[in-house]
């Protein structure tokens, strides 16, 4: 077997084909020499800053090619690049900051500068390594984990999930999610996301070219994937609806012949938009996969497995799952429960910082999502556990609300949530990005009456002129249900 740390495959590449392009930002691009070179600068200034083997380095830079020679620079020194969100509020990085035992933290803006601790060191994005930092390559080591991603999950409390898989390449193992070397692949969400970040550096490592949007637009993402000819693009459900509701000679104007595969995942497809999508790129361009940060298990579907079992998020290909009552007892198919997972290689896949996840007998662990399988053994999600809404004894999930409020066309976006109710413990209430004129109450009411269930139609819907979701399909419901009910008290 022919294994090589990231550092040392990276500069095989660059060896094979230096002026290749490795990142493209807007118009910058760095070829794949000049972005092993920039990393070497960033790699030399982060050691001598104490920086070493094993220890989290905090990245806080917006999509950018910048973002790249950062990751890289942290597998150079067998660092542990620990992504999160440039937008992150000044008194939250400082908590996972102190939380990693970050000693740089690259892209930090200055006004979080007062809450970091003294001994922290702060490179704002943009920072550019000093000349008596130069590009000779640094001895060769592996980083023990190749990422550290965060998440707030349902408690809103910060926590490191550090991946179980050391930052080494193997020559012998299969590609994954359909990357060519030398193919492209278009990204339109923010690489701080587990996902976007594991695509990314995926295809960065096949030899792929890297297309990155500095923040997601619709039309830019069809142009992106013209101009580049990318064969690969990731999107989420949140991403999908607003190109396919581009005006139909913008979206048919682009030339998306070069596309091959389509992946969507991160937040629940609704079926029509799903349908619209394989009528519109053919069954075979679309794959979805399901799975945590963690990585225990995995599903995958493609569009034509779809067609067969609508609404799955597909079979287990790796790992195991299963789906258990409240008592831990597995159900059979077509009963839904909480969905658990398990892996099945003999060393962790994760570890976390801050937290400890939910556990069974035997190895199994959840996420916090309901569903169910059916005979054939494909996986059908409901909604995490606590979302769900407890409404007059009848459980509600907001995936199957939002998911009839988006098809109306005049919805940008929609958050569904209970709020307290001292006749039916909770009311469904729906956050929606709307003009109310152009969608009036009593009309989006009777859009929905003809398709849900009567118990499932909100109560009360109130009129937002700010998306629900980020570019990443990420919705805090928590967050929203606690602004109301400080509102209301």
């Amino acid at each position: 077997m022919a294994t090589m740390s990231f550092p040392a495959r990276l500069r095989a590449l660059a060896r094979e084909r230096p002026d290749a392009p490795a990142v493209t930002c807007g118009e910058r691009t760095l070829s794949r020499s000049e972005l092993v070179d920039a990393a070497t600068r960033q790699a030399h200034e982060i050691a001598s800053l104490g920086v070493s083997a094993g220890d989290f380095v905090t990245i806080a830079s917006p999509n950018s090619v910048e973002w790249f020679v950062a990751y890289v620079a942290c597998w150079d020194v067998g660092a542990v690049p620990q992504p999160v969100s440039a937008k992150l509020p000044p008194r939250e990085l400082a908590a996972i900051v102190e939380l990693a035992g970050s000693k740089v933290v690259i892209g930090a803006p200055s006004q979080s500068a007062s809450l970091l601790d003294d001994s922290v060191v702060r490179l704002e994005h943009g920072h550019v390594p000093g000349a008596e930092f130069g590009t000779e390559p640094l001895p060769d080591v592996t980083s023990p984990a190749w990422k550290a991603p965060t998440s707030g999950g349902s408690t809103g409390r910060p926590k490191l999930i550090v991946s179980g898989d050391p930052a080494t390449w193997d020559d012998d193992a299969p590609i994954r999610f359909g990357f060519e070397p030398d193919g492209c692949l278009v990204m339109p969400g923010p690489l701080y996301h587990n996902g976007p970040g594991v695509w990314s550096c995926n295809a960065l490592l096949v030899g792929s070219h890297v297309v990155l949007l500095e923040r997601f637009d619709a039309e830019a993402t069809l142009a992106a994937i013209e101009r580049h000819h990318g064969d690969v693009v990731y999107v989420v459900p949140t991403m999908m609806k607003r190109i396919l509701r581009l005006d139909d000679d913008v979206r048919l104007g682009y030339d998306l012949s070069s596309l091959r595969v389509l992946w969507h995942l991160a937040e629940p497809c609704p079926p029509w938009l799903k349908e619209a999508y394989i009528d519109w790129l053919g069954p075979d361009v679309i794959h979805e996969l399901y799975a945590g940060t963690e990585g225990q298990a995995v599903t995958i579907i493609t569009g034509a497995e779809w067609l067969d079992h609508r609404g799955s998020v597909g079979r287990v290909s790796t790992g195991e799952m299963k789906v258990c009552d409240a008592d831990g007892e597995e159900l059979p198919a077509g009963e839904e429960g909480e969905v658990w997972m398990r892996s099945t290689r003999d060393d962790p896949t994760y570890l976390y910082v801050g937290a400890e996840p939910r556990t069974l007998e035997g190895g199994w662990e959840s996420l916090g999502d309901m569903g169910w399988f059916d005979a054939d053994g494909y996986l059908y999600l409901g909604d995490r556990v606590a979302d769900m809404i407890l409404s007059g004894g009848a459980n509600i999930y907001p995936a199957e609300v939002e998911a009839a409020i988006g098809e109306h066309p005049e919805v940008h976006s929609c958050a569904v949530i209970g709020i307290p109710s001292d006749d039916r413990g909770s009311d469904v209430h729906a956050i929606v990005q709307a003009d109310e004129a152009r969608v009036p109450r009593a009309d989006l009411l009777e859009f929905l009456g003809e398709r849900l269930t009567r118990y499932k139609i909100p109560r009360t819907i109130e009129y937002v002129d700010t998306p629900m979701r980020d570019d990443a399909g990420k919705v805090r419901r928590s967050a929203l249900r606690a602004d109301r009910s400080a509102t209301a008290s």
